[in-house]
């Protein structure tokens, strides 16, 4: 007997359901691109439960007569090629045929669609793959495809969807994205709560950016001018392709690009479109981090969206199901386009880091003084010692400076620790190889900090060196203080008394569509974090309160933060996560800087309040605190054992 069998039709369209639908943004994505395919100009969604419930995409497209609306269920059936050589130069966003068959097999979906060429439209009817009713109907031009009940006949790929709000934000940024990446049309997103995106046609995509992300998130981009460029041919290329100057080979790149001070913490804002597909692809990320190399610090990533224009033959983009994936023909003139032409926008526009005025109040004349505020508990006397604003971030980078650094006042201490480091020169030594120092290691001996350490002084004003019988101790401040933070506001929060400052005048903010769906999911959990946040029209919020330790104009700032980094995941967080995560950041933001000079007493302070802290060694994000340099290594570098 056989152990080979033909799978049933039904198994194969589910398992190929599987391939190309696996959450109600697929659809979507699916959906979309056949209307983008169709010539729309106007696309609209509507949803219910994050696109569990309902999915709804209508446009006013070139619509499909009566036997293409029946054809288009059937399994590789499409317009948009007919030979095996078209695979190689796709110019259209769907191709494969599995995209409407797919979605009906696992949904119970309605078309309704007319071509210009009939006086009536049609109607179908389909449920987990079957015809159930054909019949004509009064439609204007162009398509509505209504998808409901997703995976109503697979219950366990029902059960791996996440939350509504989770779901609704993939779809969120997905359509923002494809607004983007097409400004001549107009785009419409709303659930049964509210609009979440709804944009006009522009002539540029530098209105459209306006439009999706607002003034303030363009103020921070840096437009990377097209950059045109002749592909040159292959090294395995045919002699004709490599003669073949008549027709040359041209890829053009343009985009947006952070300024160094937006700094985020993954790289879920970094957008790369290939002749207007979305798509994800490792090179063009790479190339885009390399671009930002001494610019950004280490572990931290921009906003950027990177559009790319190349002929059809030269990106293969039948490298995935889903088409999210592509192959370049030449890749590294393409990696090495995209990181010269965003480090040239950079370098040409001298972006210089900079930290923006509040919207509450003129607080410029109180800088000086908010940082040495904001070391709470200290003891007396120790308020309102200066402490200078920390300088720009570029003067981090001496190999990619973007600003000149600030000059030290005159009278500014030098620490005794780093003037001995700046003069020392290590001696001569003849006939013997140079004896190589230690290396310095994190504290492993205690977990707590000892209590008898004298600090001595700062290293760039970053780091605070100490010392006590058992050796040398370097101190991260900023990473100290987040700690001490950290620690507090997390027993304020079991506590249920977190402190929160009333802002001056309300500080309103822009919210992308993805972080407006974020905000409802985290908007409970902020309250008690703080925050008093109130919707102000249809995609701005108005912050009234914010958590006591942050300075007002660093309150925006963290609650995007917040947005992009909780949003997606808050659901699959347990609460204590939730809570542990918002801690981590208001923390961070509410610590004193690097660059920051502090008084003996400060340093006395921060050492005395770390060693109380539960985990001294680490900061909330798992960065180690202290470095140690023990007696021992002191004593054998100097071989005195």
């Amino acid at each position: 007997m056989s152990v080979i069998r033909i799978l049933a039709e039904a198994v194969a369209n589910k398992i190929a359901a599987g391939e190309v639908v696996e959450r109600p943004a697929s659809v979507v994505k699916e959906l979309m691109e056949n209307s983008l395919d169709a010539g729309a100009t106007r696309l609209e969604v509507a949803l219910e439960a994050g696109g569990k419930r309902r999915i709804c995409v209508t446009d006013d497209g070139c619509g499909m007569s009566h036997d293409d609306a029946m054809l288009a269920f059937e399994r590789h059936a499409t317009s948009k090629i007919r030979f095996a050589e078209d695979l190689y130069e796709i110019s259209t966003l769907g191709f494969r045929g599995e995209a409407l068959p797919s979605i009906a097999a696992v949904s119970r979906l309605e078309l309704d669609t007319r071509h210009a060429s009939e006086d009536v439209g049609t109607h179908v009817e389909i449920a987990g793959g079957k015809i159930r009713d054909v019949k004509e109907t009064a439609w204007p031009q162009g398509t509505r495809i209504d998808v409901r009940d997703l995976f109503f006949n697979t219950p366990p790929r029902r059960k791996f969807l996440k939350s509504e709000s989770t779901e609704l934000g993939h779809i969120a940024t997905l359509v923002t994205h494809y607004a983007l990446a097409h400004p001549e049309k107009s785009f419409r997103l709303e659930s049964l709560t509210n609009e979440i995106l709804n944009v006009s046609p522009v002539t540029t995509t530098r209105e459209r950016v306006y439009q999706v992300m607002g003034g303030q998130m363009l103020e921070q981009m840096v437009e990377v001018a097209p950059v045109e460029r002749q592909m040159p041919p292959p090294s395995f290329a045919a002699p004709e392709e490599e003669n073949d100057t008549a027709n040359p080979i041209i890829v053009r790149v343009f985009g947006f690009a952070s300024r160094p001070e937006v700094q985020k913490l993954n790289r879920n804002q970094i957008f790369f479109f290939v002749n207007r597909r979305l798509v994800r692809d490792r090179l063009i990320l790479h190339a885009i981090t390399e671009a930002y190399r001494n610019i950004l610090p280490s572990g931290m990533s921009p906003v950027a969206l990177v559009f790319l224009e190349i002929p059809a033959a030269e990106v293969d983009v039948n490298v995935h199901p889903s088409k999210t994936e592509v192959r370049f023909r030449r890749t590294q003139f393409i990696h090495d386009l995209v990181r010269d032409s965003i480090r040239q926008a950079l370098v040409v526009t001298r972006p210089v880091p900079s930290f923006p005025a509040s919207k509450t109040a003129n607080i410029s004349d109180a800088l000086a003084t908010d940082a040495a505020e904001r070391l709470s508990d200290e003891p007396p006397g120790m308020k309102g010692a200066e402490i200078p604003w920390p300088r720009g971030q570029a003067s981090r980078h001496r190999d990619f400076q973007l600003s000149p650094p600030r000059p030290k006042p005159e009278n500014a201490r030098l620490p005794l620790v780093a003037a001995a480091l700046s003069t020392y020169a290590p001696p001569a030594f003849s006939g013997e190889a140079e004896p190589k120092l230690p290396e310095m290691s994190y504290s492993s001996q205690a977990s707590e900090l000892p209590a008898d350490l004298i600090p001595l002084g700062q290293v760039e004003e970053s780091f605070i060196v100490a010392t006590n019988p058992q050796g040398l101790w370097i101190v991260d401040q900023h990473a100290a203080h987040e700690r001490v933070l950290f620690e507090r506001h997390v027993r304020q929060r079991r506590e249920e008394n977190v402190e929160g400052q009333r802002l001056l005048m309300p500080i309103v903010i822009e919210l992308k569509p993805a972080q407006q769906v974020a905000y409802q999911e985290i908007a409970e959990e902020l309250a008690a974090n703080g925050f008093e946040v109130e919707p102000f029209g249809q995609r701005t919020v108005a912050v009234k309160s914010a958590p006591a330790e942050i300075r007002a104009d660093a309150v925006e700032r963290l609650l995007l933060e917040l947005l992009d980094s909780l949003g997606q995941e808050a659901q699959s967080l347990s609460l204590d996560d939730l809570r542990l995560k918002i801690a981590a950041s208001v923390s961070c933001h509410a610590a004193i800087k690097i660059n920051m000079r502090l008084e003996q007493s400060k340093m006395v302070w921060l050492l005395r309040a770390l060693g109380e802290t539960q985990a001294p060694m680490t900061c909330p994000h798992g960065r180690p605190i202290v470095l140690r340099y023990g007696m021992k290594e002191l004593q054998k570098a100097f071989k005195r054992i």
